[in-house]
Order: C-alpha cells, then structure tokens, then sequence
C-alpha cells in the first residue's frame, strides 16, 4: 500500500487510506464504549448515592457477618460493573481489528478478496460473542429500567406532596425488596425526613444517574446490533471464499 502511495499525490492518497478505514467498525466500536463508559460511569456512582439516600433518610445498616443484604448486594452489583468495563474493553478492540482485517485496505492490499475457512470460522464465533453479548444487554438494560422505575415513583410522591396539601403517602422500602418484610423502614409525607430526601441533591442526582446509566445500556444494545448486522455481512460476503487459501 506505501509502494502504491508514492505514485499518487498526497491529496489522493490521503483520500485511499481515509476511505479504506473501516467507518462502520469503527462507529460501532466508538459507540460501544461510549454506551458502556455511561453505563459503568453513571451506574456506579448511582448504587453510591442510593447508599446515602439508605443511610441518612432510611437509616438502613449492614447486617452484622455475611449477611445477604441491600449493601451487600450493590457491591456485587459495582464489581459487576468493573467486569463489563474490562470485558468489553477487550471486547471493542477485537471488534476493530476484525473490522481492519475485513475492509477495503486489505483487499487492496493482497490483491483479491481472499479468506480461510479458519478465518471464516473465527469471524463465526466472533459474531456468536456479539449475539451473547447482545442477550446479555438486552438483560442488563432491562434490569437498569427497575431502579429508574423505582426513583420516579419517588420523584413522583416529592411532587405530589407538594401539590397537594394534605396528601398522606408513605415510601415503604418493603415494596421494593430492599430490606426483609420484618423491618419496618418506611418515610411518610408528614416526616421531616421525607421532605429532607425530597429536597436533597442526593436524590435528583441519583435519579439522573439511573437514567444516564439505563441510555448507555441501549447505546451498548444499538452498538450491538449494529456489530452484528456488519460481521454478518462480511461472512455472507466471503462465503464463496470459505475455501480459498490466504
């Protein structure tokens, strides 16, 4: 290719080499760690706030030994999210090198368009990952809509507490599953606590957080998609070259 771009112009061969990149790949790639930096970024530091909002409005505790409570499992949930930062980290990065290794640079490189049935078979189970990994976004941003669910409700009772004078309503940790059906931690309207939580920082932003970290879930869905719908391309592409040696 540099042999080739000695006999252009440096206008033409900036245009063959800007033109040869592949653009699809590397869109979807840029948009998956975007969605998972969001995701990962935003979904962290809205578990940190929802153990404030626990601890100073809730004066929820952790359980003495190892206990299976809430704080327990949104520390699960925070190494979870440090698995999928590195694991798609991984992920994008051999998502753009099988784009390189697909487009037009290449081709021209060698010649032909050529492809193994080995190489054919790694882009097959390339795209099998990218199906799974699709499954399993689809899972997480379902799971992210629940809190974000659960903080408008929230968001909602602050705002009709506050247009409606004489409303009795009552948040019950027990209807969400944060705390055991023994313990009994519930704020009502008429609590000088309620209208603390109402009024703080901690939960505008948290409930902000949920709904940035559940866009970066569907960003990392789109990404997704779009990841498959170009591997699977190239392989209908290449499927007369499946025995063609390299």
């Amino acid at each position: 290719m540099l042999s080739s771009c000695h006999c252009l112009g440096c206008k033409e061969c900036c245009e063959r080499c800007v033109g040869s990149l592949p653009w699809a790949s590397l869109i979807a790639t840029i948009l998956l760690y975007m969605g998972v930096a969001l995701f990962c970024g935003c979904g962290h530091e809205a578990l940190s706030g929802t153990v404030t909002i626990l601890q100073n409005y809730f004066e929820v505790i952790r359980a003495p030994g190892e206990t299976l409570d809430v704080f327990t499992i949104i520390d699960i949930l925070k190494y979870i999210i440090y698995g999928l930062a590195a694991g798609f980290f991984v992920f994008g990065v051999l998502l753009l090198v099988e784009g390189f290794f697909t487009t037009g640079a290449i081709r021209d490189l060698y010649g032909e368009f050529k492809v193994s049935a080995c190489g054919r078979c790694l882009t097959a189970f390339l795209m099998f990952l990218a199906y799974l990994f699709f499954l399993v976004w689809l899972g997480v941003t379902a799971f992210t809509s629940l809190p974000v669910f659960m903080y408008f409700n929230v968001w909602s009772m602050c705002q009709n507490t506050s247009l409606v004078e004489g409303a009795n309503l009552c948040l019950d940790l027990r209807q969400f599953g944060a705390v055991t059906i023994s313990e009994e931690r519930k704020l009502c309207t008429g609590s000088e606590k309620f209208f603390k939580m109402c009024e703080s920082n901690e939960l505008d932003l948290t409930f902000h957080l949920f709904v940035c970290t559940l866009a970066g879930a569907g960003a990392a869905v789109i990404a997704m998609v779009r990841t498959i719908i170009l591997i699977s391309d190239w392989l209908w592409a290449s499927r007369k070259y499946c025995y063609s040696s390299d």
